[in-house]
């Protein structure tokens, strides 16, 4: 069994002549139009596209990673804020007066005791949303935490910017007792 496979065939009778010198043929035309003009070389269409198909694939992969990346940053960002409001946040302070405030459009009610409902109303204490209720933190714990996500502390009542100068200036006659508890 010496000789090469072409030979091999040839003598079992599987490949003649004719069908050797095409298949030479073709093979030299495919390895000339690889090289192309001067040792250029030619690339595929298949080519291409395969490597646009493979540059789509990573530009996916990269932005779903990224994406992937800020979910978890969220995430961590959310359990820090929440371990600051546990740390943080004021226990016993129940009581009989009932602390109004707003929550959206809703307004809810706090009962807390005098010295907090004061502290409430010069604002040296903030109220968090925090599992599914409200805590009160000091103004320090609700500025380090506004840092990371404002959204789960309650705004402050401030100033209705809805009115105009001229309701302004007719509602500052009338003065609002200090006491007043609404």
């Amino acid at each position: 069994m010496a000789g090469s496979l072409f030979d091999q065939l040839q003598k079992a009778g599987l490949v003649d002549e004719k069908k050797a010198k095409k298949v030479k043929k073709q093979k030299y035309q495919q390895a000339k139009q690889k090289k192309g003009k001067k040792g250029e070389v030619v690339v595929s269409e298949a080519t291409l596209l395969a490597e646009q198909a493979a540059k789509q694939k990573a530009e996916q992969d990269r932005k779903l990673n990224l994406e992937r990346q800020q979910q978890q940053e969220k995430k961590a960002q959310q359990a820090a804020v929440g371990q600051m409001i546990e740390s943080n946040c004021l226990k016993n302070y129940e009581g009989k007066l009932a602390y109004n405030f707003v929550d959206g459009s809703a307004v809810k009610t706090l009962n807390v005791a005098q010295k907090i409902h004061k502290q409430l109303i010069v604002e040296t204490l903030r109220i968090a949303r925090f599992k599914g209720g409200y805590v009160l933190l000091t103004e320090e714990a609700a500025q380090k935490i506004q840092q990371r996500d404002a959204s789960v502390l309650i705004p402050l009542a401030g100033q209705d910017d809805s009115l105009s100068e001229e309701d302004k200036d007719y509602y500052a006659q009338f003065e609002v007792p200090d006491d007043l508890v609404w």
